[in-house]
């Protein structure tokens, strides 16, 4: 387990899935933890399970792909918690289609959320971050972690916008990693291959099966499977890690 005692998280899209999981090993690992999502009341069940574990939580109601929302969530999580140290950008959504019939409403809105989404909160915790010091001076940063996805990396039919999105974060991660670096600021993404979910669990067997197929480890990831990734890069035994993507998809792509 990474020690995050006295080290405040925020995790976007944690209402739920993959972020709910992150904000969960974040808590039991020490960390107090803001929890984002598109509606405040969305929250309310993930707040209490951290809050069970001993973790101070609360929910915040934003808009990933909005500036404005974006730097007044930031602006009342450091009035609530005091400071931010670790920033997971886990906010997604998927609106699938072949590149030839997708519409310009569904690339706008999964390119804004999954992109520009990350961009905005990343902007907006650097200067916060830049001001973490300890008692002596010294520059304790912080670290950022995006979830990109395996398809970010080698493209899948019918998701022109998502793997755009997830590619783009990937390179929005490394340049991060270089403009932060000197500030002790971490940039690191996390690429899930096929995790568990309610979206994939409605897919047909056939399509299961073939996934299954080229997973040499022969079982879907789960959500813990990424949140584990992300409180190891959260914590200091990842001090020298910056700028990787971590892929976490059982040897699906190498």
């Amino acid at each position: 387990m990474a020690n995050l005692k006295g080290k405040v998280a925020i995790v976007t899209g944690a209402a739920r899935g993959i972020g709910a999981a992150i904000a969960r090993r974040l808590a039991s690992d020490g960390a107090d933890v803001a929890i984002c999502d598109l509606k405040a009341e969305w929250c309310e069940e993930t707040v209490k399970a951290l809050e069970a574990l001993g973790a101070k939580a609360k929910g915040y109601g934003v808009n990933v792909a909005a500036s404005a929302e974006v730097d007044a969530c930031v602006k009342a999580v450091i009035a609530d918690f005091g400071r931010i140290d670790i920033m997971v950008n886990n906010a997604g959504i998927t609106k699938d289609g072949l590149l030839m019939r997708m519409s310009d409403e569904d690339w706008d809105a999964v390119l804004d959320v999954n992109l520009k989404g990350t961009f905005l909160f990343t902007r907006a915790v650097a200067r916060p971050m830049m001001k973490n010091k300890a008692a002596d001076g010294t520059q304790l940063g912080g670290a950022i972690i995006n979830i990109a996805s395996v398809v970010g990396i080698m493209g899948n039919a019918g998701q022109a916008n998502y793997t755009a999105s997830k590619g783009g974060v990937i390179a929005l991660t490394k340049t991060t990693s270089k403009e932060l670096g000197s500030r002790n600021i971490r940039c690191n993404a996390v690429a899930p291959g096929f995790i568990q979910s309610k979206m994939t669990d409605v897919l047909p067997d056939d399509v299961k099966k073939s996934y299954m197929e080229m997973i040499p480890l022969k079982r879907f990831g789960t959500a813990d499977d990424i949140a584990k990734a992300v409180a190891w890069l959260a914590g200091d035994d990842a001090a020298y890690i910056t700028g990787q993507i971590i892929s976490v998809n059982g040897g699906m792509l190498g």
